[in-house]
Order: C-alpha cells, then sequence, then structure tokens
C-alpha cells in the first residue's frame, strides 16, 4: 500500500469511525500508542488490529516501552522493568552481567510487544547526560560516558531485533545536555563542535547500522544556533547523514512537542524540509493530525529506501525460553528490579 511521511496517535482505546475516515485516507506509515490507548492486552491487540483492518497487515506499530519512568504497559497486566541507569549500574560492576541483563530485558520486552501486535519500540536511549542537564533524560541514559551506552545500547537494540521488533535510537544527535524539557520548551546546548563530536554523537556513531532513529528537539549552537535538529538541514546533513554516518530511517520526534515553533503543519512542512523521513505526531487530536496530513507526502527517493531498508531487519522471534529468560533476569538484577 502507499505510505505517507507521517506516523499518528489515536485518541482512545478503539478507532472512533471520524479516526476510521481520516486514517484510511491520510495513508500513514504507522501509528503509537500511549498509555491512554492500553487497558488490558486483549484491548490493545484488538487496537493494533484495527490499525492493520485500515493501513494493511505490515504497517508498524510504534511504542515508548523503555522500562522505568518510560513505559506504556504496567502492572499488574505487564511486568516492570528497570530504567536504563540499573543496567549501568550492573554494567559498572560486571560488564557481561550487565550486557546480558540488558539483552535480555530487551528479549522479554519483544515478546509482551509481539503478543499485542507492536512490532517498533523507541529504545534504546543513547544519550549521555552530564551533571547539571535537565533529568528528562536522567535515569533512562544507561551510563554518564559514550562506553557504556554504546556497549548497553547495542545489546538492547539485538534483544529486540532479536524478538522480532525494530529498535529506534534516540535522541540522535543526542539529547544529554539539554537544559530544559524539550517537551515544554527548547533546548539550547552550548558545548563546543569537538565535545560533542567526541561525547554526544558518539554513542548514535557507534550504532549508525541500526533501523531507525528518532531527532532530538535540541539546538547546538556550535552547529546550527537557529533551528534544533528536527528542523535543521545543518544537523541532518552534517552531522546526523555525516558525522554520524546514519543512512537508516530518520524519523522526527514528536511535531506536537513545545520545543518547536510554528503552527502543526508549519514544524511538519520545517522536519521534512530539513531531511527527516517522516513526521512523527503523538497526541491524537484530529485537527492536528489533519495539519500533519496536509504536509505529509508519500515517500518516495531515499526516505522510501530507508524506510524499506528497515523494515526489512523484520523477522519473526527468533527461538526463546521466556519463563527461564525470566528467572535469569530476575538473578542478575536481584533487588534493582522494579
Amino acid at each position: 500500500m502507499p505510505t505517507r511521511a507521517a506516523i499518528y496517535g489515536c485518541s482512545g482505546l478503539a478507532l472512533t469511525e471520524a479516526e476510521k475516515r481520516f486514517f484510511k485516507d491520510a495513508e500513514p506509515w504507522g501509528f503509537i500508542v500511549f498509555a491512554r490507548n492500553i487497558a488490558s492486552p486483549q484491548q490493545l491487540r484488538a487496537l493494533t488490529d484495527e490499525f492493520r483492518d485500515i493501513a494493511g497487515p505490515d504497517v508498524p506499530v510504534l511504542i515508548d516501552q523503555e522500562g522505568g519512568r518510560v513505559a506504556r504497559l504496567r502492572p499488574p497486566q505487564w511486568r516492570a522493568y528497570p530504567a536504563g541507569r540499573r543496567y549501568g549500574e550492573l554494567y559498572a560492576r560486571s560488564r557481561e552481567q550487565g550486557l546480558e541483563a540488558v539483552r535480555l530485558a530487551s528479549r522479554l520486552i519483544a515478546a509482551e510487544l509481539t503478543a499485542v501486535g507492536v512490532n517498533v519500540d523507541c529504545l534504546p536511549v543513547l544519550d549521555v547526560p552530564v551533571p547539571g542537564a535537565h533529568d528528562v533524560i536522567g535515569d533512562r541514559a544507561y551510563g554518564e560516558t559514550p562506553g557504556p551506552v554504546i556497549a548497553l545500547g547495542r545489546a538492547a537494540a539485538e534483544g529486540l531485533l532479536e524478538g522480532g521488533v525494530l529498535p529506534i535510537i534516540k535522541h540522535i544527535p543526542g539529547h544529554g545536555r539539554a537544559g530544559v524539557d524539550s517537551h515544554l520548551s527548547l533546548p539550547v546546548v552550548v558545548a563546543d563542535a569537538r565535545t560533542l563530536t567526541d561525547t554526544d554523537f558518539a554513542p548514535f556513531k557507534a550504532l549508525a547500522d541500526m533501523p531507525i532513529a528518532m531527532t532530538a528537539h535540541v539546538v547546538y549552537s556550535a552547529i546550527d544556533a537557529h533551528a534544533p535538529a528536527t528542523t535543521s538541514r545543518i544537523v541532518i546533513d552534517d552531522i546526523i547523514r555525516g558525522t554520524i554516518g546514519f543512512d537508516g530511517f530518520l524519523m522526527s520526534d514528536d511535531v506536537s512537542m513545545q520545543a518547536l515553533k510554528g503552527t502543526i503543519a508549519e514544524r511538519t512542512r520545517a522536519s521534512l524540509k530539513a531531511g527527516c523521513d517522516i513526521a512523527l505526531h503523538c497526541n491524537g487530536e484530529m485537527k492536528e493530525m489533519e495539519a500533519v496530513a496536509s504536509e505529509a507526502p508519500l515517500l518516495a527517493g531515499d526516505a522510501l529506501r530507508r524506510s524499506a531498508a528497515a523494515l526489512a531487519r523484520l523477522s519473526a522471534p527468533e527461538d526463546f525460553d521466556e519463563q527461564a529468560g525470566l528467572a535469569r533476569f530476575a538473578e542478575l538484577m536481584g533487588t534493582s528490579w522494579g
């Protein structure tokens, strides 16, 4: 089926008739689900089936399921997993155990996601936080230096892939220095280009082979003082595609976040013009989705090529003894779990 350069959320636990009509006409590349869309495994599976009835059996369905405070599937119906920092703490004690734990967590998360029809996870977080930064990243990060972030991020991504789920590396080229929450206002990072290259950009360069990346709504004044990465042709061309070498499918972070300026249509247009392959819109507000749709072209050229390459990484889950994996994970994490 033809697809356009947009990913949408929806308003509730099931699609309204208006949403069904809109999505049929809008031809989205994919959908994303949030806590407002989730009540039970049976209900969520029915919702993802609705998405595929409209947009085709292969349409990607995304979620933010990191563990810790960023988790849309929650107890008692799903397991709770630790925030990224917990794996970093274990890694500091035992590299092998840290890598095994984060890979197992991703594999276990993937099993829960595929059971409800979700096949893309906005994980791993590759941001490297620094002292004094806003805690919007905080304990979501695996560590405070590139080394552990690279190693644990790759293990997490590979665990998802083994489980039949595409990983999304975020927030490229780095959100760790942000002094404010980009959901609410625009962060401006003033570090010099050499420091950014050596620290913030390094995990993304090391994982540039991953299929999908999500941009940071962050201004890097040493690179482009006038626009955040999401809407900066300079950052996307010179840093993300150039220095980092990422040739995968590039999606914006949510265009409804307040770090971006202008109308929703203007934000969508700016992100796609700057070089994002696709625009993400999360809140399910119909008027805003209509504005995104007015600016979202059919995927073509490099964007279509990158989409195809990303989706080709999806495969059936490898054999996995979930109960044995869960037991080993609990043994590794001990009291750090939850």
